[in-house]
């Protein structure tokens, strides 16, 4: 029977890749959900991770890899992640192959059984790259989620090859003319941008950022409705039906946007949004703008630890 949930997908895919993979590769990808330190991780810089590489895996094993990542993503998404994952050879080719760097270079691991267990999470992740997922029952719940792409545009006379985070920018800047000089007042709270986005590689990040910015409320209904339109293209990076969850979750509170560094298209810029579990971060501030950095965090509920506890409190193991 086909599955319908997005639960039963992952489910399926999951316990489909671990059945795919040689010994070797298995105890790579395996691990146990109570491994809280692997499990409750983000490392979307070029250093060693956990998980099975898909450099190691034949081509049934590497197919069943990206049909798991694929059950966590939208198909605009996945191109996007397909992108990124393509720009190390460009980046390695800019710098004149120095650091060796590959495609192929991810790497996927699931915490606990999916086939058995009833709760369970995975994630895939490489430089620029890092989707968790976790499972508990039929629900799912997802982050971190990061993006991120160097060269961020490559161009031929002046026309976009490849610029795969478009319109996580564009939509940004749109939304900064919206509101206005005073409201670029209240949601320009830096000159400079910071070196990265600020939640970086921890694996907990629970805190308001200061100055939080510009309010949702405080908008008319242009900059709501293009505030709004920003939020969405994070959270439509899911499935629709993990998309529609995320929405009328964040709905339930109010939002803030705050922009640091220059304004300029090309110019190093960075922002963020914030709500009610939610946090929403891009950053275009190294390779003189042209190295960018999102992701999108539930700070109190990261790797799970909502569903986690509800599933708990309901008296599941």
């Amino acid at each position: 029977m086909r599955n319908t949930t997005l639960a039963g997908q992952m489910r399926a895919a999951a316990t489909a890749l671990l059945d795919a993979l040689p010994g070797p590769a298995r105890t790579l990808a395996a691990r146990p959900f109570a491994d809280s330190a692997d499990r409750r991780w983000i490392e979307y810089r070029p250093l060693p991770r956990p998980g099975a590489c898909l450099a190691d895996l034949d081509p049934t094993g590497r197919k069943a890899t990206h049909r798991l990542l694929a059950t966590a993503l939208s198909p605009h998404a996945y191109a996007q992640a397909a992108t990124i994952m393509a720009l190390e050879e460009v980046l390695d080719r800019q710098e004149e192959w120095r650091r060796g760097r590959r495609s192929d270079d991810y790497r996927v691991v699931v915490f606990g059984d999916p086939a058995r267990d009833d709760h369970w999470s995975w994630r895939f992740e490489g430089h620029h790259l890092s989707v968790t997922m976790t499972v508990a029952g039929d629900r799912v719940s997802p982050a971190p989620v990061f993006l991120g792409a160097n060269p961020a545009a490559v161009g031929y006379a002046g026309r976009p090859v490849s610029r795969p985070l478009a319109p996580e920018e564009d939509l940004a800047r749109a939304l900064l003319d919206a509101i206005g000089p005073d409201g670029r007042g209240t949601a320009v709270v830096a000159d400079r941008a910071p070196a990265d986005i600020r939640s970086g590689t921890r694996a907990r990040f629970d805190s308001r950022i200061e100055p939080l910015g510009l309010r949702r409320g405080t908008l008319g209904p242009t900059g709501r409705a293009m505030l709004d339109q920003l939020v969405a293209l994070y959270l439509d990076r899911f499935p629709p039906e993990l998309s529609r969850q995320e929405s009328a979750r964040v709905a339930r509170g109010d939002l803030y946007f705050a922009w640091e560094g220059s304004t300029r298209p090309g110019g190093r810029h960075y922002y963020r949004i914030q709500g009610e579990d939610l946090l929403i971060e891009y950053d275009n501030t190294s390779e003189e703008g042209n190295h960018a950095h999102t992701v999108l965090r539930r700070p109190r509920s990261d790797f799970g630890a909502d569903l986690l506890a509800e599933h708990r409190s309901a008296g599941h193991p």
